[in-house]
């Protein structure tokens, strides 16, 4: 029982190792994975490494050596690996990350150039030279790489790089070979990959071979597919290769490239790959045939799908089906060559047969027909095939000549004539369809459309097209399309078609012509008169004023029709939206707010306008202040109400400023005018001042002393006190008397200058002096 379960656990363990690829870097030397792994042939000699180059970790761990498939799914049986780590890394399963560096481990100065980049590291070279026989050598090869993230924007920024370097040795400047087929691309982590979410788009996908799981027989997180390098070489001359791989900007994250033990051999080219995902596939019934011809060939085997094809051994092979093909070519010396492509079909359009319906107007069989219009359904909708031309004949479709000059707008020659239409897809694969002119005989007719003029009164209006429609959908099939277009000749071609709108182009009519299709074929062809009729002619819109202090007594509002009687319309009134009960041309208010009036003609159509009626008001004088007994007297009337108001002071000259300066000592009125037409108010103003001199010689001028604006209306209760220059008190003066007349005691007093102070109920106080003139 104990030998059964360590062999089943032995048998187990192998198994599981069966999974991943295994290396080696120290049964073969750099000469014998050169001669022997990667070429094996006698049919390219002189094979000498000249030069190897790997990381030092140390010890008898390597940077390259040879690998086996081991059971595994890699799709290289064996061959040789160099890589930017350790080579026990090399091995799956993809679990940890391949990330070495060693002492003193630089980059490639040659690789560096070739590629147009800079600054690698970790470069891992074999360089060898061969003499070949024939004229190109080819090998396989599969790059794989830590840089590859799945589902990460570093995929698209970072990639180690290598390159397959090859010169003769008498030259100084290497060619790289390691391309992107048909291209002259490097093949890297950012040439070749699928879309990366939310980092770039794919670049080059088909030649990406897959992520790789914690399940990969390799410790990478992906690889390319198989790739072939193929070099030029003359026959007997000496080439030097140079196989290197190198990190890029910094040693992390490590990649490999693996070459195929026995691919580096004699080469065949049968020309590019035929592939749908490089656009040159093979078209459905087409053939291609392949030349595998060359100087100093002696036979030739085919073989299809692995399958070698028998009888097949001259030169040539003639492809019909899609699949891999190979060439295997016995030069005289008895060395082969070896050739292969992969070839992909492309199903031709599957096409219908289909017929167009189009109007005529003289029921004679010929008419005009967009030949576009059968396109929908010939291709059934799909838009991968497009029209490449129409002809006249079968023959001329297939062979892609003569084609129609303006399918857009073709004129039959014959009743039900039949025409051909040739459709093509990306690969240039095609199909012929036919197409049966055919006409229609059936007549609609469209009353005339009327619409009111719009805000412009001059015979020009904005017909809806889409209320055209609708009119006219009652008259044609239901599930019927309708086109309005200018001439008849527009609509049997359709084109210039009237998408939007349309305005009559000659005042108050015009005519259209009415395209009408049903299921893809023309029903019917006829006209729509459209007519622009009479719409009411308003007043402009306008604002009147209120004045709120008349109120209840209100304004009249009119309509405004204008040049018309207005007893040919009816009237609607609005008061800031909400309808009132006034259908007259003319309405009484006494309400502010916004009126609207819809005016409608007999005929229907509706003009409108607006009146805001706005508020005013006489003025409130709420108070004057006033700034006296200065050198600068002034005046401040302050006003509320809702009126627009300007200003007067004694006279009804008016301005917009309320404040009136150097204003004269005495008694003043002043104005407020509402501006709006509601009226003036007044009020009368007192400016205290005081004379500097009198002269009391009884002539009426100046006879007296008393100060200016006081009466029993103004400053009554002031008490004024006059005093000789000694401070002899003179006169006590009333507001309410005439003033001093320059005696005292009866006596006349004399020329000289007199002080005066006048005292306030509140304690405030004016002292000042004046002169007597005698």
């Amino acid at each position: 029982m104990k030998y059964f379960i360590y062999l089943f656990c032995f048998l187990f363990s192998n198994y599981l190792i069966a999974q991943n690829i295994q290396v080696d870097s120290q049964s073969y030397t750099p000469q014998q994975l050169i001669e022997d792994i990667l070429i094996d042939s006698n049919c390219i000699s002189n094979v000498v490494v000249t030069n190897v180059v790997g990381g030092n970790f140390g010890g008898t761990e390597q940077s390259y050596g040879y690998f086996n498939a081991n059971g595994s799914t890699f799709p290289f049986q064996s061959g040789i690996v160099l890589s930017t780590g350790r080579l026990s890394n090399v091995e799956g399963p993809n679990t940890t990350l391949s990330d070495d560096d060693a002492n003193n481990w630089g980059g490639d100065n040659d690789l560096e150039t070739v590629l147009n980049e800079s600054n690698t590291h970790n470069a891992t070279i074999i360089e060898f030279e061969f003499t070949s026989v024939a004229n190109l050598v080819s090998f396989k090869y599969l790059f794989a790489s830590e840089e590859y993230q799945q589902g990460n924007p570093n995929t698209c920024q970072f990639s180690d790089l290598f390159g397959f370097l090859i010169r003769e040795v008498s030259d100084q400047v290497y060619t790289n070979i390691a391309l992107i087929p048909d291209t002259q691309i490097p093949v890297k982590v950012t040439t070749v990959h699928p879309d990366i979410p939310n980092g770039c788009p794919a670049q080059n996908e088909s030649y990406f071979g897959g992520w790789n799981n914690s399940n990969a027989p390799i410790n990478f997180n992906g690889q390319t597919v198989v790739l072939t390098a193929t070099a030029n070489v003359l026959p007997g001359q000496t080439y030097h290769v140079k196989l290197v791989i190198a990190d890029q900007q910094n040693f992390r994250y490590d990649s490999a490239v693996f070459l195929e033990a026995g691919s580096f051999r004699l080469n065949t080219v049968l020309g590019p790959n035929r592939l749908i995902s490089t656009n040159n596939a093979l078209c459905e019934n087409e053939s291609l045939e392949l030349n595998a011809s060359q100087i100093g060939a002696a036979s030739y085997r085919w073989f299809f799908n692995d399958v070698e094809q028998i009888g097949s051994n001259n030169e040539t092979f003639n492809v019909t089906q899609a699949g891999k093909y190979n060439v295997e070519v016995t030069l005289n010396n008895n060395c082969l060559s070896y050739g292969e492509i992969l070839v992909e079909y492309v199903q031709n359009p599957i096409v219908s047969n289909t017929s167009i319906i189009e109007c005529d107007s003289d029921q004679d069989g010929l008419t005009t027909y967009n030949l576009f219009n059968a396109v929908q359904d010939i291709t059934n909708g799909d838009p991968s095939w497009s029209v490449q031309n129409f002809f006249l004949t079968a023959l001329e479709a297939q062979q892609n000549s003569n084609e129609i000059p303006n399918p857009s707008a073709f004129q039959n020659t014959i009743p039900q004539q039949t025409v051909y239409i040739r459709l093509e897809y990306a690969f240039k694969c095609f199909s012929i369809a036919e197409i049966v002119l055919d006409t229609s005989n059936n007549t609609i007719n469209i009353p005339a459309y009327d619409i009111c003029d719009d805000d412009i009164i001059d015979g020009f209006s904005v017909f809806n097209t889409n209320d055209l429609i609708s009119y006219i959908e009652p008259s044609v099939p239901n599930g019927s399309t309708i086109t309005f277009y200018i001439s008849e000749q527009d609509a049997l071609s359709e084109s210039n078609a009237i998408s939007e709108n349309y305005t009559n182009t000659t005042p108050n009519n015009d005519t259209l012509f009415v395209k009408v299709e049903n299921n893809g074929s023309c029903y019917a062809i006829s006209t729509i008169d459209l007519n622009v009729i009479f719409t009411p002619s308003l007043l402009a819109n306008e604002s009147q004023f209120y004045c709120l202090n008349t109120f209840p007594t209100g304004i009249e509002l009119y309509a405004g029709v204008l040049n018309d009687d207005p007893n040919n319309y009816t009237y609607q009134w609005f008061l800031n939206n909400q309808q009132i009960n006034n259908t007259t041309a003319i309405i009484n208010i006494n309400e502010t707010g916004t009126y609207t009036v819809m005016v409608t003609h007999l005929n229907g159509c509706t003009s409108s306008r607006e009146i805001t009626v706005v508020p005013s008001n006489i003025a409130t004088i709420n108070n004057v202040t006033v700034l006296e007994a200065s050198l600068n007297n002034s005046i401040t009337v302050n006003v509320s109400g809702e009126g627009q108001y300007l200003f007067a002071l004694d006279s009804q000259i008016y301005n917009d400023s309320n404040v009136f300066t150097n204003v004269k000592a005495g008694f003043h009125t002043v104005y407020v005018f509402d501006n709006n037409g509601c009226g003036i108010v007044s009020q009368l103003v007192s400016v205290l001042g005081f004379p500097k001199y009198f002269t009391p010689n009884n002539d009426g001028y100046n006879d007296t002393w008393k100060p200016f604006g006081v009466d029993a209306q103004f400053n009554s209760d002031i008490k004024i006190i006059v005093f000789n220059r000694y401070g002899k008190l003179l006169k006590s003066i009333s507001p309410l008397e005439a003033g001093w007349d320059g005696t005292f005691n009866g006596s006349k007093l004399p020329n000289d200058d007199y002080w005066y102070k006048v005292i306030f109920p509140d304690g405030k106080e004016y002292r000042g002096h004046f002169a007597l003139v005698r």
